[in-house]
């Protein structure tokens, strides 16, 4: 799928950037090019220490920020696939600085668009959040608008071959976002609790391997339009501090403004337009103009199924749920360096 591509990762020098390219490079020596497209230097260094020019001359760093138009149609010159992971996903940076969220998240959308339509781009990846699901806060909302142009850009390629397609998931062990950092460090320097939101608070997981796998698994079956949402597990944040630290107290401190309590991966407003298949729920577009996408096509495409009428994709109605022995064998496994539980 990757021999012989050109791959543009913006945001890429991110944890699902550099797990994307040990990704791309141990399963595809032959791929042609891996382009870092981010604007943080010092994350750049750091990934061209562990991957030498010499030995992985596939490796091309771009120093950019989506916002720049320019700087990225000239990026993506002789691109085949375009990974849009760049976003200011804090809810609390977003609530305080809405202008520079919305340059990154919608105008930032909107130049990726355009520059692989300039660029003779075949495939379009654009990574999404769960907040984006009936957003509650400023960065869900830019998040839902940039998915909405990805989806739409579908109807506006004109006879180019090239296919838009979003990945929308939950909370990524280990990202900056993710809760399990702080529970650790908290434990690490000694602490006596650990401060909970809500105790009934409930969270998908999933881990940056996977979203490599889910984001492989879109560029290989896309037609365009749709959104991928990968089937993962739900965790009880309660569960989470016990298997993180079972000697700790546990304190209740509230939600955050624009917090919920439960994820939503699927609203049931977007339940008329979902399939189901083995690994994926499918978010096909509501609206197209390329008169080609019949139910019936995605249906046999996919070997899927419609879900029920009224179905949503919440967290804590997820029939799958982590153990505190699971999530700690997680733990051990995604995060580095591991902690001594």
């Amino acid at each position: 799928m990757f021999n012989d591509k050109s791959i543009l990762i913006t945001g890429g020098s991110g944890l699902f950037g550099r797990c994307f390219i040990e990704t791309i490079l141990r399963d595809y020596p032959s791929v042609r090019r891996i382009i870092v497209f981010s604007r943080d230097v010092q994350k750049h260094n750091e990934i061209q220490q562990l991957y030498p020019e010499k030995q992985f001359p596939q490796l091309r760093f771009f120093i950019g920020d989506v916002r720049d138009r320019e700087r990225l149609i000239r990026a993506c010159e002789g691109v085949h696939i375009i990974i849009h992971a760049a976003t200011i996903a804090s809810i609390e940076a977003a609530e305080y600085n809405p202008e520079e969220c919305i340059k990154t998240n919608i105008n930032g959308a909107e130049n990726v668009i355009d520059a692989a339509l300039k660029a003779g781009v075949h495939d379009v990846i654009a990574l999404s959040s769960d907040k984006a699901c009936a957003p509650l806060n400023l960065y869900g909302a830019t998040q839902l608008v940039s998915d909405k142009l990805f989806v739409a850009a579908n109807n506006m390629k004109g006879s180019k071959d090239i296919r838009f397609s979003v990945v929308r998931y939950g909370n990524v062990m280990g990202s900056k976002g993710s809760v399990i950092p702080l529970f650790l460090k908290r434990k690490e320097l000694g602490g006596r609790s650990l401060p909970i939101t809500d105790k009934r608070m409930t969270r998908f997981i999933i881990s940056n391997q996977e979203v490599v796998t889910a984001v492989e698994f879109a560029l290989e079956h896309h037609l365009g339009g749709e959104i991928f949402v990968p089937k993962t597990p739900s965790y009880r944040i309660t569960d989470l501090a016990t298997a993180i630290a079972p000697n700790m107290g546990q304190d209740e401190v509230g939600i955050r403004p624009g917090e919920k309590i439960y994820e939503e991966l699927i609203s049931r407003a977007e339940s008329g337009n979902t399939i189901e298949t083995d690994g994926y729920y499918v978010i096909l577009p509501s609206l197209t103009y390329t008169g080609h996408r019949a139910l019936d096509n995605y249906l046999e495409h996919y070997n899927a199924q419609v879900v029920t009428d009224g179905f949503h994709y919440c967290s804590n109605e997820n029939p799958v749920f982590e153990t505190v022995e699971s999530l700690r064998e997680k733990i051990h496994l995604y995060i580095k360096p591991a902690i001594k539980f």
